[in-house]
């Protein structure tokens, strides 16, 4: 389980009703963007240079709204099977209209774009799929600042 935080508490996203309250309460992520994608593997080298392996991803994701309460949460999804990150084309905007999230054969989906599904050829969306999932309540991470980095950039 993601670490405590005891400004933010994470909710699980294990079953449809858990996911339908997150789309209730962030209203099926309508006029949202993803600010932020953060992927982690537990793969590493040490100071020896030895090669370590867990073949576990995370990835940390800020969505942010333009309505409140909350207007922004961060997603967590551990042991991920599949990422795609899509750019917004040229001269497009990336807001996000509604978004798919759905849990199918023990697999959490979420997608930035509502018709998404497993099954779809749609190009030009940004998905992941999970073994697990949570997500809290980001509203205090509005605006340009990265959350995820950590240098002087």
């Amino acid at each position: 389980m993601p670490e405590p935080d005891s400004a933010r508490i994470w909710t699980e996203l294990s079953d449809e009703q858990q996911i339908v309250a997150l789309m209730e309460v962030f209203g099926d992520f309508h006029d949202g963007c993803v600010r932020e994608i953060h992927v982690s593997t537990d793969q590493y080298v040490d100071r020896e240079l030895n090669m370590h392996f867990d073949r576990r991803t995370t990835v940390h994701m800020l969505v942010q709204r333009q309505f409140s309460d909350p207007s922004a949460i961060e997603l967590r999804f551990e042991e991920v099977v599949a990422l795609r990150v899509s750019p917004p084309r040229p001269n497009y905007d990336a807001v996000i209209m509604d978004a798919a999230c759905l849990l199918r054969d023990g697999i959490l989906y979420w997608a930035d774009d509502g018709r998404w599904t497993p099954e779809s050829q749609l190009e030009d969306c940004t998905w992941v799929a999970a073994r697990r999932g949570w997500w809290r309540d980001a509203s205090e991470w509005l605006g340009p600042d990265l959350r995820y980095r950590q240098d002087d950039a």
